[in-house]
């Protein structure tokens, strides 16, 4: 499943959320759960955020099994002025992308 997920944080929870996905990713870079590869982009705002998400077949995959993304998620609305849209991915074309 191919997912890009995207929200719009209240300026005062940036660094509290920067936090929180470096806790994530030093947990999956240590772990390293097979089937998933995740990326995560600031826009030019700095309150908005857009996240890439692949897993083997259909749902979260490994990633709901990770505490430090569980904490990061936990909290997500909160952070939020504009709450977490997910949308699925369709490959349509792609030139260097798996």
């Amino acid at each position: 499943m191919r997912v890009m997920i995207r929200y719009k944080l209240k300026p005062d929870q940036v660094e509290r959320n920067l936090e929180l996905l470096r806790e994530a990713y030093e947990e999956m870079n240590a772990l390293r759960p097979p089937g998933l590869r995740h990326a995560s982009y600031q826009l030019d705002d700095k309150v908005t955020f857009v996240d890439f998400v692949v897993t083997e077949g259909r749902g979260a995959g490994p990633l709901g099994l990770l505490p430090a993304f569980g904490r990061f998620r936990s909290t997500l609305d909160a952070r939020c002025v504009e709450p977490p849209v997910l949308i699925e991915l369709h490959d349509a074309g792609s030139y260097g992308f798996e």
